[in-house]
């Protein structure tokens, strides 16, 4: 019998330096995470200090250089990070990602040099929680039709509108927003907490996510000081480029719910008896276990080979999109199948299929649609745009 995840021996692929990360987050979530994570699910509140958690333990913006508070690390190693996290929970998995690839990585990407002091080692140290405002009640696979805005007013912009599904949005400090100017080009603003005009309602009676922070951006006549915008970025290049990071470290993260979804079954498989066996003895349970591992597998295969394409800065967007697909699928498709091994007991908050199932759905519609991405990888394999 061989029980491992890492079934085609991808840890020979790793530098020490990658496994000692993950060790050092696998720890921290086998630690503070898994212990409490049914309890802040079935009550549907955010984790408390959560990211102050994540700070101290490198978690936050990890490719951000050391200068401005990260740790310098590469992309493979920011995988690693989501796998873990994700394993615990997506909604952990989404607070480390939004404020590692939604905020701090347009700051430093796009920032001024003042922004990027000003705000990246706090955000790195969770000392600040920052938020991401792209999707609207109007527009979400279609960006580009933003109704959101800002005015020119002198040493100041005025910004209106309203974004939704905001991760982090009721617990957020500052919140990176795109807006439309006046020129109907797309730019992308820093919006603080105490700016008036600008609040943050709470999104309730979630089924999915339910220990991540939900809301709303509600922007009304807010003043932004124009050293506040982007300086280095305009048009949907901005935001699209926070996705594509976003949308790799989930390609990554949802390995991870997968694994805790097999590991769980696999254990209860072969301690649990039914007619003078275990289960995991039986023919259609075998088939369960084997093909979730073929597929985390192949999973595991596909991120590797784009975190290596993405440190050598040759991943293409279209390759990032395949494989948010497809891994969140697989991850879903796992959660599922695997959630019949324990029969009954599978509903049940002791283990982890349904709220990892439950979280996955969010996670297949965010940040791309399954069907989004499908049209993404259609548009590059033909030259036809299926959007229009």
């Amino acid at each position: 019998m061989n029980p491992t995840t890492d079934y085609f021996l991808i840890d020979d692929l790793l530098t020490d330096e990658h496994k000692m990360i993950r060790q050092t987050v696998r720890d921290f979530v086998d630690k503070e995470i898994i212990p409490i994570i049914d309890h802040y699910a079935q009550k549907h509140e955010p984790i408390p200090n959560l990211m102050k958690q994540l700070g101290a333990i490198g978690a936050l913006g990890p490719y951000i250089p050391e200068e401005y508070g990260g740790a310098g690390l590469d992309q493979i190693a920011y995988g690693l990070i989501m796998q873990e996290l994700e394993r615990g929970d997506s909604a952990v998995r989404s607070a480390a990602s939004v404020q590692s690839s939604l905020v701090m990585y347009p700051i430093y990407s796009f920032g001024s040099e003042a922004q990027k002091k000003k705000y990246l080692p706090q955000l790195a140290s969770g000392e600040m929680i920052g938020c991401f405002g792209l999707t609207e009640p109007n527009h979400g696979s279609n960006p580009n039709g933003m109704e959101t805005n800002i005015k020119d007013a002198g040493d100041h912009v005025i910004l209106n509108g309203a974004k939704m599904w905001i991760t982090n949005s009721p617990l957020a400090d500052i919140a990176v927003v795109w807006a439309k100017d006046e020129e109907g080009v797309i730019r992308g603003v820093i919006v603080e907490r105490n700016m008036p005009g600008f609040s943050t309602p709470k999104t309730d009676n979630k089924w999915s996510l339910r220990a991540s922070a939900t809301g709303e951006l509600v922007f009304d006549n807010v003043k932004v000081p124009k050293e506040n915008i982007l300086p280095n970025i305009k048009g949907l290049k901005g935001p699209l480029s926070c996705l594509n990071s976003a949308r790799y470290g989930i390609s990554w993260g949802v390995i991870g719910a997968a694994v805790n979804c097999y590991e769980v079954a696999l254990k209860y498989g072969l301690e649990r008896t039914q007619f003078g066996r275990p289960i995991a003895g039986f023919q259609l349970q075998q088939k369960k276990l084997a093909e979730a591992i073929t597929e985390i597998t192949k999973a595991q295969l596909l991120c590797w080979r784009l975190g290596t394409l993405k440190n050598e800065d040759r991943a293409t967007p279209s390759q990032i999109s395949m494989a948010k697909r497809n891994n969140v699928d697989m991850a879903i498709h796992i959660a599922r199948e695997l959630r019949q091994v324990l029969g009954g007991m599978g509903i049940m908050g002791e283990f982890p299929m349904m709220r990892h199932a439950a979280n996955l759905e969010s996670v297949i519609t965010y940040e791309g649609t399954h069907d989004v991405h499908l049209l993404i990888t259609g548009n590059d394999i033909t030259g036809i745009n299926a959007f229009v």
